[in-house]
């Protein structure tokens, strides 16, 4: 059987790490920090003439919408001035009509009002990470003396919320927090953060490689998690539609309306962005920056053709290389196996998906209120395709009529309700 012949894929992402794997806090979960082994200098910063060089190539070879997001380590170690500098760049290098989207992942100890104007100004969408109240996030979210960061981060979050910043909240699921779904989800919502991403958390033992470290949240809660929040987002709609928003509900919602999700980890494939370090290294992924995914440098190759390299080509369809028993799961087509790195980070899964029985509790518990949801989304998509077409053809519709859309009903009764 022939091998598939890769398709080119559009550079439309790439996620920069201005300042490497350095950041002011020493989270106990992290598992960027230890990447710095990767490079010779102690400290790590992204000099302009690789931002420019990256950006160039980006815009240039780029599709009509392309994003940077930007994370660490922390860039806000960077200042002010180099995402001054950056986007300068971005408005040089953007073709006619081009849109630019940036995303900024912070741990919020360094944001004041001028960064918190800064991002507002910018237009630029910020993920806070923010584990919950205080005993929570507190737990592993430390300075690295061992101080907790809280009341720091909450008042970041004010600071942002203040100044009208498109601000979400970026939550680590770990083995403590995942007891306390309710007092999350409404200490965000309370506090003003109605948009919230969920992470959970698996990494190997430091101590001991053939185990997950002990920080790691187990597939069974996590599962039960899950569910709890799914209640509590459901608990909150109003006249049907959600007051709060969960990333991952969202997204898998895409899936049961036959949509591609907007998240890497529920996709058939990886490998449809790069990341690219402070010197210009470029990386398969977020998770998976190590020498067997080291794809090339900016300032020696092109970013377009790292992304079509036979390296990502391979590495994207790894993923469709599923373990028993995947393929023959009934939630195959709504988790796609989730993300790959959690095959691999706790030996005792055996190649399967840590989160596997997660979703399988998830999908257990949601999928006929998906499929309800699913189905009235789609009734809405056809009412409101129908009056479209109705109106730019000026036909006059009787309420008695047949309804144009094929339901069988009379207009009265179905798109002209």
């Amino acid at each position: 059987m022939r091998n598939p012949v890769p398709v080119q894929k559009q550079l439309n992402s790439v996620l920069v790490k201005p300042a490497g794997p350095d950041c002011n806090m020493g989270c106990a979960y992290c598992f960027y920090l230890e990447k710095d082994r990767l490079f010779k200098r102690k400290q790590h910063r992204m000099n302009p003439t690789v931002l420019r060089t990256m950006t160039e190539q980006v815009l240039d070879e780029g599709a009509g919408r392309v994003s940077f997001g930007w994370q660490g380590g922390e860039p806000t170690l960077m200042g002010l001035d180099f995402f001054r500098k950056a986007f300068a760049f971005q408005q040089q290098y953007a073709g006619p009509g081009q849109i630019i989207d940036n995303t900024f992942q912070t741990n919020g100890l360094l944001i004041d009002k001028e960064w918190a104007v800064f991002l507002r100004d910018a237009n630029i969408l910020t993920g806070l990470s923010l584990d919950g109240p205080d005993h929570i996030h507190n737990h592993y979210r430390t300075l690295k003396n061992g101080k907790g960061t809280w009341e720091q981060v909450v008042r970041a979050r004010d600071t942002l919320l203040e100044a009208d910043t498109d601000v979400n909240a970026l939550i680590v699921v770990n083995d403590y927090s995942v007891r306390f779904a309710e007092d999350i989800y409404n200490f965000h919502k309370n506090g003003g953060l109605t948009y919230m991403q969920f992470i959970p958390c698996v990494e190997t033992d430091a101590a001991d490689p053939d185990r997950a470290a002990p920080f790691s949240v187990s597939a069974e809660a996590y599962g039960r998690f899950l569910c709890t929040l799914f209640d509590l987002w459901q608990s909150d709609f109003l006249d049907d539609k959600p007051t709060t928003f969960i990333r991952f509900f969202d997204a898998v919602f895409f899936s049961y309306v036959d949509m591609l999700p907007p998240e890497c980890t529920l996709l058939p494939e990886c490998g449809l962005y790069v990341v690219v370090e402070h010197n210009g290294d470029v990386f398969s992924c977020d998770f998976f920056v190590d020498q067997e995914h080291f794809l090339g440098n900016v300032m020696e190759q092109n970013l377009a053709d790292m992304l079509n390299g036979a390296t990502q080509y391979q590495f994207g369809r790894a993923k469709a290389d599923l373990p028993e028993p995947c393929p023959d799961c009934p939630w195959l087509i709504h988790c796609r196996g989730g993300c790959p790195k959690d095959r691999t980070r706790d030996p005792r899964d055996k190649g399967q998906n840590h989160f596997c029985r997660s979703f399988q509790i998830f999908f257990e518990h949601a999928d006929q209120r998906l499929k309800e949801m699913a189905e009235k989304w789609k009734r809405e998509q056809i009412k409101q395709n129908t009056l479209l077409q109705i109106q730019q053809s000026g036909i006059q519709m009787n309420r008695n009529d047949p309804c144009p859309c094929g339901s069988g009903q009379k207009f009265k009764n179905c798109c002209g309700q």
